[in-house]
């Protein structure tokens, strides 16, 4: 689609010049609000195969080292406490938490113990779906997202995770196993890997009709500049022009017709409908950033979005350690959004989940989207991407959906970038494992 390479191309610079961090002097994350209960992400960096597009903070699992990291958490989890925050949810994302799963119940325990948390919701890997962790997780995580990718033995192996996680009919079997345990049982998918055909794609989709999770991602391909020799190497080079046809295929399947299984909730998430058409409740968006403005996060590498500002955290494990153990927590470096930045954030996330409330807008930013982002609303209206734009509201057509999930791609790709930035000044081994230069 010739709108989409537009729009990527113009993304790109506008978001790596908004994503630009410094380090700051500053010790502790502000103050909170004290009439806003918040989120509270968890960073948990260990896994036991790297997969090569993945971005974020991540480390080959040591028990060595992750216990400690684990402790030093905790800490951090209590000076958050001390600041004065309200957590009425907890969100722990990886790597994979569930890698040491004692340790992560201590964690999730202290949580409580700290703060008035309603619900927690975890990530982990299809081969951590066995009884004995499912036994200790079940009543203290209410939303499991299982990352799974793809259910394809072939694009498994090719993301070295076959022989770890097991093969695709493995998984689905242990999916079906751990719903019970549950109150909503996310699977998180993949979409528009290089070797990936429509047959794949269908068989993919066939599977999540049937292996009973009430909800599913598909989120497309999206890298770092750092990961980017590493993907081409392991899965071969990344094509842009096939997106919008398996977008199109996802979201046919899933939610159109006139009887469909799934509701969509964002653009790329899907909750699962009953005979009546209707979604369950308790299945709720398992995306942390669509379902709060504002949120700390704690833990190596992870990003905290307060006050108008991303503070990004240390990603040296040790260095992590030694600045709890000094008494601080691990902020790093800091990026500060201009208004027209957080108007545009704004915009897109509201988008994302599939309507924007202009009165809202307003009210937030003093003045009407129209007037505050001519250029997007312009855009986005010639390219046949709303199906509703009133006095009160703007609602999506289906190329409008795709087009918002560029956008989305784009961001969460400078986001990357702006992890990358601060990864930047890792050296020796911790280096090559983002890098993978062979720095020393």
């Amino acid at each position: 689609m010739l709108a989409e390479r537009f729009l990527t191309k113009l993304l790109k610079p506008m978001i790596a010049n908004a994503l630009l961090s410094e380090p700051t002097d500053e010790t502790h994350l502000p103050a909170p609000d004290p009439n806003v209960s918040y989120m509270l992400y968890l960073h948990v960096p260990f896994c036991e195969r790297l997969c090569p597009y993945c971005s974020f903070n991540r480390y080959p699992f040591r028990a060595d080292v992750a216990g400690p990291y684990f402790a030093s958490m905790r800490e951090e989890m209590r000076m958050l406490a001390d600041l004065g925050y309200r957590i009425e949810t907890m969100y722990f994302g990886g790597g994979t938490p569930t890698v040491m799963i004692d340790e992560l119940c201590q964690t999730i325990d202290l949580g409580r113990e700290l703060f008035c948390v309603d619900e927690v919701g975890v990530e982990t890997n299809p081969n951590h779906l066995i009884p004995e962790c499912l036994r200790k997780l079940q009543g203290r995580v209410q939303r499991l997202s299982v990352g799974v990718q793809s259910f394809d033995d072939g694009l498994l192996r090719q993301m070295d995770r076959y022989e770890k996680y097991g093969s695709g009919d493995e998984i689905f079997e242990r999916i079906g196993e751990a719903i019970p345990y549950f109150n909503s049982l996310n699977v998180d998918m993949i979409f528009n890997f290089p070797s990936q055909t429509e047959d794949i794609l269908f068989a993919d989709l066939e599977r999540i009709a049937l292996c009973g999770a009430r909800q599913t991602t598909f989120s497309p391909l999206y890298i770092s500049n750092a990961t980017m020799r590493k993907m081409t190497s392991d899965l071969g080079e990344m094509d842009h022009r096939r997106e919008w046809d398996y977008y199109r295929i996802i979201d046919g399947v899933l939610a159109g017709g006139e009887d469909p299984l799934f509701r969509r909730e964002t653009v790329w998430t899907f909750n699962r409908t009953d005979a009546e058409g209707r979604v369950d409740d308790a299945v709720r968006i398992n995306e942390y950033q669509t379902s709060y403005n504002e949120y700390p996060a704690i833990g190596s590498g992870s990003i905290t979005h307060m006050d108008g500002a991303l503070y990004v955290n240390e990603f040296s494990i040790p260095k992590y350690n030694d600045m709890i153990a000094s008494g601080r927590m691990s902020v790093k470096e800091k990026t500060v959004m201009s208004t027209r930045d957080l108007a545009r954030y704004r915009f897109l996330l509201d988008l994302y989940r599939l309507r924007l409330d202009k009165a809202r807008f307003r009210e937030e930013f003093g003045r009407s989207v129209e007037t505050m982002l001519p250029a997007e609303m312009a855009f986005l209206a010639a390219n046949g991407a709303f199906e509703v734009n009133d006095e009160d509201q703007i609602l999506l057509t289906e190329r409008g959906r795709y087009l918002v999930l560029v956008m989305y791609r784009q961001f969460l790709s400078g986001m990357n970038n702006l992890r990358e930035q601060a990864r930047s000044r890792l050296s020796g081994y911790e280096r090559s494992l983002h890098f993978g230069d062979g720095t020393e």
